[in-house]
């Protein structure tokens, strides 16, 4: 039990997570999906650092800047996304060369979302942690499971 007497929560912890031994994992190994072992966030932001450095792009790299190429990359991934109707998980409609381009907008965003938590100093894998915590907090299982509503509309 952790603090707060309900041991359910520690299943976000970094080394569970890690492991991937959380439920929500439970649905993509089922599905016959799951991400790569690497790289990890620190591998990307070491990487995406030595990139910024060596071109000398750190003058232009401030937060704000970052975020709006942040939120451009998002539009472009919405734009793959746009007219299509209801998607497929998987993306089974898509062409290749469609599906190719969904990881790479992915990949920008993530580079940038990176890029951004670096800037901010912002550990992210310990703020998803602790946001994951936090959501599980609002959203009980027992109390939400199958149920799309948003944690304050359920009776108290």
């Amino acid at each position: 039990m952790n603090e707060l007497g309900m041991e359910h929560y520690m299943e976000f912890s970094p080394q569970k997570m890690a492991e991937g031994s959380n439920e929500a994992d439970g649905e993509s190994k089922k599905q016959g999906f799951t991400f790569s072992a690497t790289p990890t966030l620190e591998d990307i932001r070491e990487s995406m650092c030595r990139f910024r450095d060596e071109r000398n792009w750190g003058q232009y790299h401030t937060p704000r800047n970052v975020l709006l190429a942040l939120v451009g990359e998002v539009g472009e991934l919405a734009e793959l996304f746009q007219w299509r109707g209801e998607v497929k998980e998987g993306l089974v409609d898509f062409s290749a060369r469609d599906k190719e381009r969904v990881g790479e907008e992915m990949s920008d965003i993530l580079i940038y979302l990176v890029m951004l938590a670096d800037r901010c100093r912002i550990d992210l894998p310990k703020a998803i942690t602790e946001k994951m915590n936090l959501n599980a907090l609002k959203y009980p299982r027992d109390k939400v499971k199958g149920d799309s509503r948003k944690y304050n509309e359920y009776p108290s």
